[in-house]
This record gives C-alpha cells, structure tokens and sequence, in this order.
C-alpha cells in the first residue's frame, strides 16, 4: 500500500492523479499543511465500511500495519 500527500491546490489541478493514486492506497489531501481529507478507493472505503466487522478485525487488516499515527 503507498501512502500519497498531495495539497488541495494540486488534487484540484490533476483529480486524476489523485484517483490513479487511491488505487494503490489512501489519498490525504492537505489545506494550509494540514490534512484535511482522505480520497479512497471504493474497495477500501468498503473494507472500513463493513458493518459486520470490528475495532480488532480491522486493526488486524494487513494494511492495517502501514499506518501510522500521530503521537499526541
């Protein structure tokens, strides 16, 4: 999975770049350096979706490994 950071100045000059690029993972886009949204791909947007999963099933995704979270 590849993590993409774009800024909503170049998702709006190249969308298509953004969905190519939610293809192979999680699109953030940033306003004023700060993320401010997060493009999908459908399929993954359904995988978090699922009603009939859990908090522990879906920390247990394998992609699940490659995020990473803020220390607060």
């Amino acid at each position: 999975m590849t993590i993409t950071t774009i800024s909503s100045r170049e998702f709006n000059h190249d969308v298509s770049r953004a969905k190519r690029a939610a293809e192979s993972g999680p699109v953030f886009i940033t306003d004023r350096g700060h993320t401010a949204h997060v493009l999908l791909s459908i399929v993954e947007y359904q995988k978090i979706t699922d009603k009939n999963k859990n908090i522990a099933e879906l920390l247990a995704m394998p992609s699940a490994a490659d995020i990473e979270f803020e220390q607060a």
